[in-house]
């Protein structure tokens, strides 16, 4: 099998997002989840920069065993002595130095000609060469780079001692046929290429940083530099993780796979998160939220007969439990059925489908119906009774320098609709005071309260009242997104039941489900 080695640089340019900020621990930490997931080469920072990055990158050195840890050089002595004594405590220590070699480059920034870009870096690489075994040279902005001089560039480093060259699309710029291009050329006309490794950076400024990547390996890479998350200057670089699925998953395609402890993955990516302070996507590919989660009612079918049928890639692999079904307003029946069996509940065909009933008109009110919801709606018990009087409507008017109104329309039991306006001390009162209108029923409020039964901004509301008539009382309660709509209905519910009562007063209450 042919292997792709993988160079991580979250914690050098993935940390040079803006807003992101590493302290030491937090480097020491990432630094050893990258190498439980089996990153083969960890780029521990740029010690040139500062003391800080330079004790970092030491720290990171002396805490890591099992990868080869790099330190970040410019082409200039003073940084390749900055990366020997930061890595003074590796086991395995590695310099990656770079210089520019675009035209706009050679231009703008360095004023240099390209022999002169040439003897610098070949002055760099022996001068590192005299205390490390593995140098890697990167040709900054190879992808707009002249192919001729790309070539030149790495004979000579060859030459110089190089074991490793990167070509990276810094910017962002290439497209895969231009960036693979690249690859197939260097290979094909540069002598003793078999002697060094190629490896491959891209940038996504133009959303296309992995299928580069990808190109790149098809095109004879042995190595890519990527972070995790795919974190990084700009638009961020290549996700590593991005990289590993696709080899594992189309390795009939591309005939190679990486080294990496897939099953790391999940929780690799939530530290990084978690520690540079950037929320992954939920439609981030791989690790977001949404990566294996399906709420279509076709595809939740389709998941349930068999779950190949659109996932092609199992949680499990990248260390996950399970997929997700999530329940919203394009779920299916046959989801929702799923759902209830998965909470306990036995449900006949018609409970099922005023359950269901239930469950769609909530979800037209929240985007993720949760266990919680539905748990809530099914015990809502509710007294086995003819529905005397029905909510259709309410509308309140509030404000903290006016008083508040409220109006009602309630359906009666001969299907009769009537309508009422009140104001009252409050909007939960406005409301009651317009029901009594309706009702006619002169009733007592003993109790009022109010419970969350799931969690965010858009929880249901449940209320629950006991309303008093004479020697008879009655409970109710009402559920809802709306808690002014969920205190009607908690009101009617009690309203329906002391009606009963009155009806019969040593009947005892049914309870049902639904």
């Amino acid at each position: 099998m042919r292997k792709i080695y993988i160079f991580d640089t979250t914690l050098r340019d993935g940390e040079q997002s803006p807003g992101v900020n590493l302290n030491t621990k937090e480097k020491v930490e990432i630094a050893l989840q990258l190498e439980k997931l089996g990153v083969d080469r960890i780029e521990a920072g740029f010690p040139a920069a500062s003391p800080g990055d330079l004790a970092a990158v030491n720290a990171v050195a002396s805490a890591v065993k099992n990868a080869t840890i790099i330190g970040l050089s410019r082409s200039r002595e003073q940084d390749i002595d900055a990366v020997r004594e930061a890595l003074k405590g590796a086991q395995d220590p590695s310099i990656h130095v770079f210089l520019a070699t675009s035209p706009i480059h050679r231009k703008h920034k360095l004023r240099m000609e390209k022999e002169q870009v040439l003897e610098t870096a070949e002055r760099a690489i022996t001068y590192a060469k005299k205390y490390f075994s593995k140098i890697e040279f990167s040709l900054e902005d190879a992808g707009r780079t002249e192919l001729d001089f790309v070539c030149q560039m790495t004979d000579m480093a060859i030459r110089a001692g190089a074991s490793v060259v990167n070509l990276p699309d810094t910017v962002g710029y290439l497209n895969p046929l231009e960036y693979g291009n690249i690859f197939k050329t260097v290979k094909e006309n540069v002598p003793n290429i078999e002697k060094i490794q190629l490896s491959a950076h891209c940038h996504d400024d133009l959303g296309m940083a992995t299928a580069n990547a990808l190109a790149a390996i098809l095109n004879g890479a042995d190595q890519i530099e990527g972070t995790i998350n795919g974190i990084g200057e700009r638009a961020g670089n290549t996700a590593l993780e991005e990289v590993a699925l696709a080899l594992e998953t189309r390795f009939d395609y591309f005939g190679a796979k990486t080294g990496l402890n897939l099953q790391e993955i999940a929780r690799t990516s939530r530290l990084v998160s978690k520690l540079t302070g950037m929320v992954i996507p939920g439609n981030k590919a791989i690790v977001g939220a949404n990566a294996f989660a399906h709420e279509s009612g076709i595809h939740q079918d389709g998941m349930l007969k068999e779950k190949t049928t659109y996932e092609i890639i199992s949680p499990e692999t990248i260390g996950l439990r399970d997929s997700k079904l999530v329940l919203g307003k394009h779920s299916g029946r046959h989801a929702f059925r799923e759902k209830l069996i998965d909470l306990g509940y036995e449900l006949d065909e018609e409970a099922v489908n005023a359950a269901f009933a239930k469950f769609k008109d909530l979800a037209d009110r929240k985007k993720h119906v949760t266990d919680e919801d539905i748990r809530a709606f099914l015990e809502e018990k509710l007294v086995d009774t003819p529905e005397v009087y029905t909510l259709e409507a309410i509308q309140v008017s509030y404000g903290n320098q006016s008083t508040p109104s409220a109006s009602v329309r309630i359906r009666t039991a001969e299907s009769e609709t009537r309508e009422e306006v009140a104001i009252g001390n409050g909007s939960v009162d406005a409301i009651y005071n317009a029901i009594d209108k309706v009702t006619a029923e002169a009733v007592e409020l003993e109790d009022y309260s109010i419970k969350s039964v799931s969690q965010g901004k858009d929880a249901q509301g449940e209320v629950h009242v006991v309303l008093k008539q004479d020697d008879i009382s009655a409970q109710g309660r009402g559920l809802s997104t709306d808690i002014l709509e969920a205190s009607a209905r908690a009101y009617i519910d009690a309203l329906n039941r002391l009606i009963e009562k009155r009806k019969s007063p040593g009947r005892r209450d049914k309870m049902s489900l639904i």
